[in-house]
C-alpha cells in the first residue's frame, strides 16, 4: 500500500518505529501516569464506603449525598474524549500536568468542604480533572513504548485500571478506620494531596512533550454534539435511585439521536480532509478497536457494579464495617494484581485467547462465589469465598489488561488521546449501567423477600449475564483471527493481496 493510501485510510504512514527513539525516562515517567491514574479512578468507588458518616456528619438528604459518587463518575465520563483529543492537538505532557494539578486542588476542596452542596460542587470538579487527565495515559503508553515493552507498559495500565476498582470499598474502610471521629471521611479526599503534589513535580521532570508531527486542531461541533449525547445517556443513570429512569426515560433516546448526528459529522469532517473529534475510521480500519471497545463496555457493566452489591450485602445483610467489608473482598483484587501484570507479557503470543480465558475465568469465580453463599453458613462466608473470589480476579486480570493492549496497540500515536478517551468513555457508560441496575435489583429482590442472600445471588447473575455477552464477542474475535492466521499459512501471497487484509495489517 502506497504512503498516500495509507494516509487517506487514516493511519500513519511509513515504517510504524519511524522516527521513535526510546525515552531513557519512559519507565519512570510511566510510574508517574499510574499512580495518578489510579488515584482518579479509585476516587470513583473509594468514596461509597464514607456515604453514611458523610450523610450524617453534613444533614444531607439521600439524593444529596448519592451525587457525591454520580456527580464525579458524570463529570469524569463528560470529558474523556475531548480531553484526549486535546492532549492529540495540543500537548499531552500539559494537559496531564493541569489536570493532575486540578485534581489536587479539588480533592482539598472536597476533604475542607463545610457542606454537601459545595462537597457535590468540588466533586463534580474534581470528576472533570480526572476525565482530562484519564486519557492521557494511555496516550503516553503509545507515545514512549513500542513492540514487547508497549504490552507491558499496558499490561501494569491494565492492573491499575482493575486493581482501583476492586481495592476502593478496601482502602476507604481502611481510611475510615484510621481516622477515628465524625470527620474522619475527608480523610478519603485529602491522602490525594501530596501523593498528588509529588506526582505533579515529578512529571514536571520525567514526562515527554507530544512532538509537533502528531499534533492537530480542536472540532467544537463535534465536542458539543458529543458532550451532549454522553450526558443524555448517563444522566438518567446517576440519578437512578432517585427514580431518574421512570422520569428521565426520554433522555435515552435523544442521547442516541444526538451520537447519530455526532457519527454523521465525523464522517463529514474526514470527507472534507478534515480532522475531526473521534476518527470514525478507528472502528473501521484500526484492527481490534471496535471488538476491544465492545468487549470493556460489556464487562464493566458488570464489573463496576459487583463492588456495591458485595458491600451492601456484607454492611447491610451482615452488619460488617466497611473496612471488614473491603476485606471480604480482597481476594478479588489480589487476583487481578497479580495476575494483569503476568498478562501484559503473555499478550503478544496469545493474544485475544487470553480475554477469553480471562472471562471464563471471572464469570466461573463470581458464579462460585454467588452460590457459595447463597448455600454456606453466613459466619464463614468471607473465608469459603476467598478461593472463588481469587480466581475471578485473576481472570479480571487477564480481561482489563490484555484488552486495553489489543483495542490500543495499532492506534496511530497521533490519535492516542482520542482512542484511548473513547475507550474509556464506553467503559465509564457501562460502570454507570451497572451501578445503577445492580444495587437496583439487589433492593427490588430484597423490597420483596427480605432474603439478602436471594438478592445478592440475582444482582450477580445479572452481572454475569453482562459478562457472558463480552465473552460471546471476545470469542468471536479470537476465532476470526484464527481463521485468518490459517490463511496467512495457505495463501500468504493472496492474503497479502486482500485489501480487508491490508487495512488491518
Amino acid at each position: 500500500m502506497t504512503a498516500s493510501a495509507s494516509a487517506a485510510d487514516g493511519r500513519d504512514t511509513g515504517p510504524p518505529d519511524a522516527g521513535y527513539e526510546p525515552d531513557p525516562h519512559r519507565w519512570r515517567a510511566l510510574w508517574v501516569t499510574l499512580v495518578a491514574g489510579f488515584m482518579s479512578l479509585l476516587d470513583v468507588t473509594i468514596v461509597a464506603v464514607a456515604l453514611p458518616t458523610i450523610q450524617r456528619d453534613l444533614h444531607a438528604s439521600p439524593a444529596q449525598v448519592q451525587w457525591v459518587v454520580s456527580g464525579y463518575a458524570l463529570s469524569f465520563a463528560l470529558a474523556l474524549v475531548t480531553a484526549g483529543r486535546l492532549g492529540d492537538a495540543l500537548d499531552r505532557r500539559r494537559i496531564f500536568l493541569l489536570a493532575l494539578s486540578g485534581f489536587v486542588l479539588c480533592s482539598a476542596a472536597c476533604g475542607a468542604a463545610p457542606d454537601i452542596t459545595l462537597l457535590v460542587v468540588a466533586r463534580l470538579a474534581q470528576g472533570l480533572a480526572a476525565g482530562f487527565m484519564a486519557p492521557q495515559n494511555s496516550a503516553l503508553i503509545q507515545q514512549l513504548f513500542r513492540g514487547a515493552e508497549r504490552g507491558r507498559a499496558f499490561g501494569f495500565f491494565g492492573s491499575t485500571v482493575g486493581i482501583s476498582s476492586a481495592v476502593g470499598p478496601l482502602i476507604g474502610g481502611a481510611i475510615l478506620a484510621l481516622a477515628s471521629g465524625a470527620q474522619g471521611w475527608r480523610w478519603i479526599f485529602y491522602v490525594n494531596v501530596p501523593i498528588g503534589v509529588l506526582a505533579v513535580l515529578l512529571g514536571r521532570r520525567l514526562l515527554p512533550r507530544t512532538r509537533r508531527s502528531e499534533r492537530g486542531h480542536l472540532d467544537a461541533p463535534g465536542i458539543l454534539l458529543l458532550g451532549l449525547g454522553v450526558l443524555a445517556l448517563m444522566y438518567p443513570l446517576v440519578q437512578a435511585e432517585s427514580g431518574g429512569l421512570s422520569r428521565l426515560w426520554w433522555l435515552f433516546p435523544a442521547g442516541a439521536a444526538l451520537l447519530a448526528v455526532f457519527t454523521g459529522w465525523q464522517h463529514r469532517l474526514v470527507a472534507r480532509g478534515t480532522q475531526p473529534l473521534l476518527d470514525p475510521r478507528l472502528f473501521t480500519t484500526v484492527r481490534g478497536y471496535a471488538v476491544g471497545a465492545g468487549i470493556g463496555t460489556l464487562y464493566f457493566i458488570g464489573f463496576s457494579g459487583v463492588w456495591l452489591v458485595f458491600a451492601l450485602f456484607y454492611q447491610h445483610g451482615l452488619g460488617f464495617s466497611p473496612l471488614r467489608s473491603g476485606l471480604a473482598v480482597t481476594p478479588f483484587a489480589l487476583g487481578s494484581a497479580s495476575a494483569a501484570v503476568v498478562a501484559g507479557r503473555l499478550v503478544e503470543r496469545f493474544g485475544r485467547l487470553l480475554t477469553v480465558w480471562g472471562l471464563a475465568g471471572v464469570i466461573v469465580g463470581l458464579g462460585g462465589t454467588a452460590l457459595l453463599l447463597r448455600f454456606t453458613p453466613l459466619g464463614i462466608a468471607p473465608w469459603v469465598t476467598a478461593p472463588a473470589l481469587f480466581l475471578g480476579g485473576v481472570g479480571g486480570g487477564f480481561v482489563v489488561s490484555p484488552n486495553i493492549t489489543m483495542t490500543l496497540r495499532d492506534v496511530p500515536v497521533r490519535m492516542a488521546g482520542a482512542a484511548g478517551g473513547a475507550l474509556q468513555t464506553g467503559q465509564r457508560l457501562g460502570a454507570a449501567l451497572g451501578t445503577a441496575a445492580l444495587p437496583g435489583l439487589f433492593y427490588l429482590v430484597l423490597g420483596r423477600s427480605q432474603d439478602y442472600r436471594a438478592a445478592l445471588v440475582t444482582a450477580l447473575g445479572a452481572a454475569l449475564v453482562g459478562m457472558a455477552a463480552s465473552l460471546v464477542l471476545a470469542t468471536a474475535d479470537w476465532q476470526h483471527d484464527r481463521r485468518a492466521s490459517r490463511r496467512r499459512r495457505k495463501c500468504p501471497e493472496e492474503v497479502a493481496n486482500d485489501p480487508v487484509h491490508a487495512r488491518q495489517t
